[in-house]
């Protein structure tokens, strides 16, 4: 791992998802002692050189930083039209309407997640309720909601001209699946009492 500059290669081996991959690294950075958190999808669609705007937003501190490919200087290529659809007119508007702040890009897993808002107990992101896509949808929720400071910051995000689309969603199962936690997400279901 020296060789490519890594610290650490985490490995999840039970069950989950997404969310439960994030619990791993999250669980892992907040006891090496880093400040913040950037995470990114691994399949290729987004731009690196958001990264360090994320990183200036965490040392400015904001606790969630938002990827976002629609606003001013954000970039995006071949998104399939039933994807476009579907941020813009269900996702962005549920989660903000859940959270009280307006979002525009609310699938995109480019992030920046602060040790404050990691570590406050009424957020509770290492929870194993969240195994699937929640805890996305969840800090993005309970960060505006709960005064946190937040901000989007411009990114790009393309797919492929051609070819399969790479994406971890399919079909109507997994639209399904993704509607159904994300309206529980949005009606409080993972809320700390």
């Amino acid at each position: 791992m020296e060789e490519v500059g890594a610290k650490a290669l985490l490995v999840k081996r039970g069950a989950g998802k997404l969310s439960s991959q994030m619990r791993m690294a999250f669980d892992y950075a907040m006891t090496e002692g880093y400040e913040g958190v950037v995470v990114i999808d691994g399949n290729g669609k987004d731009g690196l050189d958001g990264i360090p705007r994320m990183v200036t937003a965490l040392e400015n501190g904001q606790d969630h930083v938002q990827g976002s490919r629609f606003i001013h200087g954000g970039v995006h290529e071949n998104t399939p039209l039933m994807r476009l659809i579907a941020v813009r007119l269900i996702h962005a508007p549920l989660i903000s309407l859940a959270s009280g702040r307006w979002q525009t890009d609310t699938t995109n897993g480019f992030r920046a997640y602060s040790r404050a808002l990691l570590e406050d107990a009424r957020v509770a992101p290492l929870r194993v309720c969240f195994d699937r896509y929640q805890l996305h949808y969840h800090l993005a929720i309970e960060s505006a909601r709960l005064g946190f400071s937040c901000s989007e910051i411009p990114v790009s995000r393309k797919y492929p001209a051609s070819g399969k689309t790479p994406t971890k969603i399919n079909g109507i199962r997994g639209l399904y699946a993704v509607m159904s936690q994300l309206l529980r997400v949005c009606l409080g279901t993972y809320r700390m009492p």
